[in-house]
């Protein structure tokens, strides 16, 4: 019942079942790329297919690595369709999950959406035995289901965020990316080699099952508003309602379409948000074929290399939220220049890291892998930045935004890959994959710019919610703690 007083702030406890709820996502999103190792007969796929690599670093041995015959005869391009048919589900409920979350509470579609997949990631197996296509139908379906969660995540920061712990709050849910790729690969990987239920379907059972759990425990503890929580107390619920920042309560009034797509604050976050995914999927999708073709080290074969990356993005993110609202609380910096330092450390690094990686020779493997390390580490800054912008340009309206950035951010999974394939496809050289990495390193470069000139770190007039217009946040006492059950 309400007043009594909890151990720990109930804000933070649903920012932590929100990074488990992202990390369950992101192991189902992931899984079925390390799965489909042990599903596919790779004797099959390499009579299929002819091994490009650049002459430039002659292959000195064979792949010793020992693998399960795979029951399944899908060539690449089958694979490839298996692996993006995700995208294509979830491109399409960015936008409808933010409207739903806004004015249905973010409770209820995070965790539907997250349950639909859980679901469908359980029945994989069985869908991949029926028939390819029933398989891409499952992958499809499952991408509507996560479609919805960061935007609904977003609605619920709104409601119970304050303005000072936005950033920390923020980054620990969704650092639960990080951690769910880092958490994936290996385990996955493990399940695959086992013979318990024939090994690769144990992935599916594994975190389909973890993402049921989940759910029941979401649903019994969340709630989409701290005034409808029934476990929080009068501090903390006084607290919140006091430094959330403008009326981020229930929304029944129309949303103002019009001046959400005429507002510059907001596509300074579409065009950082599309531009920031652009670099990530080169770095996470493309590079470990870059790793293979040119440099002939597949370092998707050693799990601590490739682990490395998402372990440390997942540090950096938490750190960075953490100091950003430090520099904010001191009056170091105002909201909007810290958005606008983290969004372009966070892009113009890893631009020029991308840059260096691609003058790496087959001598400096270790090299490479530090950079690409080094540069998705710093990608981290961004949740800190302007993955986050959209709580301060408008907290009753957060979860639309997310949903409208988030669609435009979907289409490098799509168009970004398809690059590589056109320049590297019949001469994957160093000289080809250079291109790859100067247009990579343009985009992030250009999407760090527009943030700069156009982001700001207030709720804009539009949202009609804030008396604090025109301020870059409202003003807490000096003697008032930031941490405040």
């Amino acid at each position: 019942m309400k007043g009594k007083r909890p151990k720990i702030p109930i804000r933070y406890v649903i920012a932590l079942l929100g990074h488990c709820g992202i990390l369950v996502a992101y192991a189902m999103r992931v899984n079925l790329s390390v799965g489909l190792v042990a599903m596919v007969n790779s004797t099959y796929v390499q009579e299929m297919s002819h091994q490009k690599m650049d002459p430039e670093c002659k292959r000195t041995g064979g792949n010793s690595t020992e693998s399960k015959i795979g029951e399944f005869r899908w060539d690449e391009n089958i694979q490839g369709t298996i692996l993006g048919s995700f995208f294509y589900g979830y491109i399409f409920t960015q936008l409808p999950g933010g409207w739903l979350a806004t004015y249905l509470g973010g409770k209820w579609v995070f965790g539907i959406g997250i349950l639909i997949t859980s679901l469908l990631t359980i029945i994989t197996p069985f869908a991949a035995r029926q028939s390819v296509y029933l398989l891409v139908a499952v992958r499809i379906v499952e991408g509507i289901g996560e479609g919805v969660t960061f935007p609904a995540a977003h609605a619920i920061l709104g409601k119970w965020s304050p303005i000072y712990e936005r950033s920390k709050l923020a980054t620990l849910i969704y650092s639960g990316s990080s951690l769910g790729t880092l958490i994936a690969y290996p385990i996955s990987g493990i399940l695959c080699n086992s013979d318990f239920l024939g090994g690769w379907p144990l992935v599916f059972y594994t975190f389909g099952g973890l993402g049921v759990i989940w759910f029941l425990l979401w649903v019994w503890i969340v709630s989409s508003t701290p005034e409808t929580h029934k476990w929080i107390s009068t501090t903390e619920l006084s607290y919140i309602l006091k430094h959330r920042g403008g009326n981020s309560s229930q929304r029944t009034t129309p949303t103002p379409w019009k001046s959400i797509f005429t507002s510059l604050p907001v596509w300074s976050i579409v065009v950082a948000h599309t531009c920031h995914n652009w670099t990530f999927y080169t770095f996470l999708t493309c590079l470990p074929l870059y790793f293979k073709e040119v440099l002939n080290f597949p370092i998707q074969e050693n799990g601590l290399l490739s682990a490395m990356p998402y372990l440390v993005a997942f540090i950096i993110s938490l750190m960075a939220g953490q100091f950003a609202d430090f520099l904010r609380y001191r009056g170091i910096l105002g909201t909007g220049k810290v958005r606008k330092l983290m969004t372009g450390v966070g892009l113009f690094i890893p631009a020029g890291l991308v840059v260096l990686t691609s003058y790496m020779g087959c001598s400096q493997v270790l090299a490479a892998v530090i950079l690409v390390t080094t540069a998705i580490g710093f990608l981290g800054l961004n949740f800190s930045g302007f993955l986050i912008n959209h709580l301060d340009v408008s907290p009753a309206y957060a979860g639309i935004l997310q949903g409208i950035t988030n669609t435009f951010a979907t289409v490098p999974g799509f168009l970004g890959p398809t690059v590589v394939g056109i320049l590297t496809e019949n001469e994957p050289t160093r000289e080809q994959w250079q291109k790859v990495f100067f247009i990579s390193a343009g985009i992030a470069t250009f999407g760090g710019l527009v943030f700069l000139a156009l982001a700001k770190g207030y709720e804009q007039e539009w949202s009609r919610s804030s008396p604090y217009f025109g301020e870059e946040e409202p003003k807490v006492e000096a003697s008032e703690p930031l941490v405040q059950e």
